[in-house]
């Protein structure tokens, strides 16, 4: 997966995907250029809604794959460490989890990393962004939550591009992920901030024409 984040992209969330015709509708948004297809997991623990698991991450796998590209896990969920192993083997690529969710969020990232997984960590929008500083040389990605976890739709907050000049020069090599209201009027600016991945739900599956509003969000943020 690391090959298809060195550059820009987009990333659909299909927590906002019509389940009912979900492989068509990833088929759509990859057919427009999509490569990393996001998948929301929550657990009515960590935050109140519970989404979905690694069935469905399995279900689309393989179509992912075999389209070139890369099923990117974000795990809103309490002690993760306790279901890196089933995401990987459901075909997960990169597994995200939230540093607020373990104490063991060092271990958990080396352990993500032996699973042959790129490992990310998530951080909420009340938690400092020097609370990754020491995870630096095991995330492969850090996400950077522009709304609170647990729903889609929400409106961005303001303040995230400037917590994502504050994570630049904490994270070394790793990639910065946003999620959050991101849309065509947000993605510039975190953007210009220093994120790479764009994470995108209810602004591409919300739309009349996904594709076309991948294309779109796209083009805002200035990437492939």
């Amino acid at each position: 997966m690391w090959e298809l984040i060195e550059s820009p992209r987009v990333a659909p969330s299909v927590l906002s995907a019509d389940f009912s015709r979900l492989g068509s509708q990833v088929a759509e948004v990859m057919a427009a250029g999509a490569r990393v297809i996001h998948v929301d997991v929550m657990d009515g623990h960590f935050v109140p809604p519970i989404t979905i698991g690694p069935l469905i991450a399995g279900a689309i796998a393989d179509q992912v794959h075999e389209a070139g590209g890369a099923i990117d896990v974000h795990m809103m969920i309490a002690a993760p460490e306790r279901q890196i192993a089933e995401f990987a083997r459901a075909g997960a690529d990169s597994i995200t989890f939230h540093q607020e969710a373990t104490p063991h969020a060092h271990r958990t990232l080396g352990a993500i990393r032996e699973l042959g997984c790129l490992a990310g960590i998530a951080i909420n929008p009340g938690t400092p962004a020097e609370a990754v500083a020491e995870l630096r040389d095991l995330a492969d990605v850090v996400l950077c939550m522009s709304v609170n976890p647990g729903w889609g739709g929400q409106s961005f907050i303001e303040s995230s591009p400037a917590k994502i000049e504050r994570l630049r020069p904490l994270v070394g090599e790793a990639k910065i992920e946003v999620d959050g209201g991101v849309d065509t009027a947000t993605a510039g600016f975190v953007a210009a901030a220093g994120a790479s991945l764009f994470v995108a739900g209810s602004a591409i599956f919300g739309a009349a024409d996904p594709a076309q509003a991948y294309a779109e969000i796209t083009s805002a943020a200035g990437a492939s």
